[in-house]
C-alpha cells in the first residue's frame, strides 16, 4: 500500500508542528545558486528557501508533484517540478549549486546509486544537505527498528527505519563539514560537500 499526498501531510502534520518545521528551515534556508531538492515531495520545504535561488524540484509520485505544485503557486514561488527518480537524475553533470533531501533517502530503492547521481550533478565543491532518520546507535533501538522496517515499509512508501544513511554518504566521495542529531539520534542534519573547486 502506498501512502498518497493528503494522506502523507495529514500523518506528518503533528511532527511537523512540533519540531519538524523549524529543522527544514534551517536546512533549506542558507541555501545559494541552482539548487534541486531530491523527493520535493508535497513541497513542505518550499516556504523555506530564499526567493534569491534557482529552484528545481523532483519527486517520482505525480500526486505528490501536483500538491507541490499548489503550494508552490500559493507562495508565489518560482520552482521547476519534475517528474523523476533520485537513482536517475535528469539533468547534465555538475548542474547544481546545491542539493537538497529532507527523509527521503530512507525510501530510495538504491540510496548508493542515488548519492552517485547527487555527487554528479553537483558542482565541484558544491554542497549536499539533508535531513533524514536513521538507524540509532544502542542496540535495543536498533533491534526495534529492524523489527518495524518490513511492515513499515509497506504502508510507509518504501521508508526503511533502520538504513544507516550517514554511513552512506560518507561512503560515496563527500567530504562531511556538520551533523546535527536530534531524539537522541534518530534524526540527524548533514552539511557535506563534494571536492574542492578547482582554483
Amino acid at each position: 500500500m502506498m501512502m498518497n499526498a493528503a494522506l502523507y501531510d495529514a500523518a506528518l502534520w503533528p511532527i511537523e508542528k512540533l519540531f519538524l518545521q523549524k529543522l527544514r528551515q534551517r536546512l533549506v534556508s542558507g541555501v545559494r545558486g541552482r539548487v534541486l531538492e531530491i523527493g520535493v515531495g508535497t513541497g513542505a520545504n518550499l516556504p523555506y528557501y530564499s526567493p534569491e535561488i534557482e529552484l528545481t524540484g523532483i519527486d517520482p509520485d505525480e500526486g505528490f508533484l501536483a500538491r507541490a505544485r499548489r503550494r508552490a503557486q500559493a507562495l508565489g514561488r518560482s520552482v521547476t517540478l519534475r517528474a523523476a527518480c533520485a537513482e536517475e537524475l535528469p539533468f547534465p553533470d555538475h548542474s547544481f549549486d546545491t542539493v537538497t533531501a529532507t527523509l527521503v533517502f530512507c525510501t530510495v530503492a538504491d540510496p548508493l546509486q542515488a548519492l552517485r547521481e547527487v555527487h554528479r550533478v553537483l558542482v565541484p565543491g558544491g554542497e549536499f544537505k539533508l535531513l533524514e532518520h536513521v538507524r540509532v546507535r544502542h542496540a535495543l533501538g536498533a533491534a526495534m527498528q529492524d523489527l518495524l522496517t518490513p511492515l513499515w515499509r509497506r504502508i510507509a512508501n518504501n521508508c526503511h527505519l533502520n538504513r544507516d544513511t550517514l554511513s552512506l554518504v560518507q561512503a560515496n566521495g563527500f567530504r562531511i563539514e556538520s551533523v546535527r542529531e536530534h531524539l537522541r539520534g534518530l534524526v540527524i542534519e548533514v552539511g557535506a560537500r563534494t571536492g574542492r573547486k578547482e582554483e
